[in-house]
């Protein structure tokens, strides 16, 4: 139980049904959507995209999802992969030849949006009450306007020089970023959702709203064919898994980054985490340690799943135990983890669970901050910039190609125990996400924390050379993270943001929302 003479907030408990994601405008549109009759599916959906409207630099309709769900009244859990593909056309020579990375803020970062073939179909197999109903909800606040919230609003302005062209005109007010309480409305946006609400998925991805797409990213140099537009479809999948201390955590598979959480987690196992002071030193530096051989491994082998071949090897035991031995308990390494070559040879979020018990994790996002900044001219679709996480090294997995799924940060999770299905949960951050999972996952098994605990406690996290640790922690604990040979950092912005929903054995849910964040958890 927390302590209520220091500001925090309960856990929200209900019996019906329940959604958690990080603004409350689509958090209330979800459990209006639960209690007129849809499923968590439906107001997944829903909320997700109306978030694209609260949210635009987290989010939007040109952008990708992932998600995994357990269907009514059974604990198996599937896979969505709702992420775009690079353009057929795509050159990576040409590419090389302008340079040693993909320019972000340009059309040949920009992948084709999967998010919207992906809800269209979740709409179709697993929906209850159709498009129509599902998009009402963000069409008209997209008409309408949406008050800028307090982090929206902090975001917003760290990222006005990432918008480009049109999207300037868009996005900014009079040449700024919205301030708190500002009105933002995407007309334009609206007529979109109109149109998929009455045609489905070709609205889309075919006809004119294709084309203003094309169009756009032409005119900026891009490769984008309208086929590559109609060929665009969602995949079923199967989701992978891994255990820790009694639970079952399970993630989507590649081109996501799910296995790095299951890797990290795997290395934790050889350290005695639950004997460690939670917010102390020595956990954190051994999080740090393990996040830096975690992460290399990732940045080795994740890709297309079509192009990868070392999927077994990074989640199985043996790989965890070998980095594991790399970590000195004295002493931080560099970022670019010596020794661990030899053991290898080679984001918005919302959740939702219904009467049924119906569990919907869902993961949504443009990548960077409005993602390539880039809009198109007709209709203001805010692109994604997922082509930037493809690596130009020839021969690499993750070499950028045509047709090909770049490697993608956003994951979402589910947690089973003993077989049943117990806790839909994600983390966003952007390249915290899976440190953020195993975190989330040992505060709640290692320190028996509650999910709302377990998000409020304070974060670190080891990127390169860089250790960034939260204010939460006190000054001691940084000092010694300085010696331990850390550089020690203080972020810009709070670490990530997170949503989680447990499920109790006597039929309670108990919501837990990120205070890094504005949303909240509701139920009914």
């Amino acid at each position: 139980m927390r302590d209520f003479h220091k500001p925090g907030r309960s856990a929200v408990l209900s019996t019906n049904g329940m959604c958690a994601t990080s603004h409350p405008l689509a958090a209330k549109t979800a459990v209006q959507i639960l209690e007129s009759g849809g499923n968590a599916m439906d107001a997944a959906i829903a909320g997700a995209v109306l978030l694209g409207i609260c949210e635009p630099q987290m989010t939007g309709i040109g952008g990708d999802c992932f998600v995994l769900f357990t269907p009514p009244g059974s604990d198996e859990v599937k896979a969505l992969n709702g992420s775009g593909r690079a353009p057929a056309a795509i050159d990576g020579d040409a590419l090389r030849a302008k340079g040693d990375v993909i320019a972000p803020y340009s059309a040949d970062a920009v992948s084709i949006p999967g998010a919207v073939d992906a809800f269209c179909r979740l709409s179709k197999d697993w929906g209850k009450i159709g498009l129509k109903s599902i998009l009402a909800p963000a069409i008209h606040y997209a008409e309408a306007g949406v008050p800028v919230a307090p982090r929206v609003a902090s975001d917003w302005a760290q990222a006005v020089d990432n918008l480009s062209g049109h999207a300037r005109d868009l996005f900014l007010m009079n040449g700024a970023a919205p301030a708190q309480g500002e009105i933002f409305r995407a007309p334009g946006q609206a007529k979109v959702l109109r149109e998929i609400a009455m045609n489905g998925r070709d609205a889309f991805y075919e006809g004119d709203i294709a084309e203003d797409m094309v169009d756009t990213l032409r005119a900026q140099g891009g490769t984008h064919t309208l086929d590559d537009f109609a060929n665009t479809a969602c995949d079923y999948t199967d989701p992978i898994s891994g255990g820790y201390s009694g639970l079952d955590l399970y993630e989507h598979p590649p081109n996501g980054q799910g296995a790095t959480a299951i890797l990290l987690l795997n290395i934790l196992k050889h350290f005695d985490i639950a004997g460690m002071d939670p917010w102390g030193a020595e956990r954190a530096h051994i999080e740090a340690e393990a996040t830096k051989l975690a992460y290399n491994a990732r940045n080795r082998f994740l890709a297309d799943p079509d192009h990868m071949t070392r999927l077994d090897h990074m989640t199985a035991p043996e790989t965890a135990a070998k980095l594991a031995a790399l970590i000195d308990p004295t002493k931080a390494m560099p970022g670019n983890v010596p020794g661990a070559e030899a053991v290898h040879k080679d984001t918005i979020y919302i959740t939702v669970v219904d009467k049924d018990r119906m569990c919907v994790s869902l993961i949504y996002s443009v990548f960077h901050s409005f993602g390539s900044g880039i809009a198109s001219d007709k209709y203001g679709i805010l692109f994604q910039n997922r082509g930037a996480g493809f690596t130009l090294e020839q021969g690499h997995p993750n070499e950028v190609g045509p047709g090909k799924r770049p490697m993608h940060t956003i994951i979402p999770a589910m947690l089973k125990k003993d077989g049943k299905a117990i806790m839909p949960f994600g983390v966003m951050g952007g390249q915290y996400q899976s440190t953020g999972h195993a975190r989330f996952v040992s505060n709640i098994t290692d320190f028996d924390l509650s999910p709302q605990a377990a998000m409020d406690a304070p974060r670190c996290f080891a990127e390169g050379d860089v250790l960034n640790v939260e204010t939460g922690y006190s000054d001691a604990v940084r000092q010694a993270l300085s010696d331990l040979g850390h550089n020690v950092q203080t972020p810009e912005t709070a670490i990530g943001g997170s949503q989680a929903i447990l499920l109790h054995e006597n039929g309670v849910l108990e919501g837990g929302s990120d205070p890094r964040k504005d949303g909240c958890a509701i139920g009914y």
